[in-house]
C-alpha cells in the first residue's frame, strides 16, 4: 500500500514539472502564430475585390 503513495506522489511531482514548462512555454511565446497573420494579408485582398466587383454589377 505504500507503494501506491509513493507513485501517487511521484506522478504528481511530475505533473506539476510539466505543467510549469508547459505555462513557461505559453509565456515566453513558443506558441506565438507567426505564420497566419502573412497569409490573413492575402485573403483581405481577395473579399476586397469581391465587394467592388458586386457595386459595379448593381450600378450597371
Amino acid at each position: 500500500m505504500n507503494i501506491i503513495y509513493l507513485l501517487l506522489a511521484v506522478s504528481l511531482v511530475v505533473a506539476l514539472i510539466f505543467f510549469v514548462a508547459f505555462i513557461f512555454s505559453v509565456k515566453s511565446g513558443q506558441y506565438d502564430d507567426v505564420y497566419t497573420p502573412s497569409v490573413r494579408m492575402l485573403f483581405d485582398d481577395e473579399v476586397k475585390t469581391k465587394k467592388k466587383e458586386t457595386s459595379k454589377k448593381s450600378n450597371q
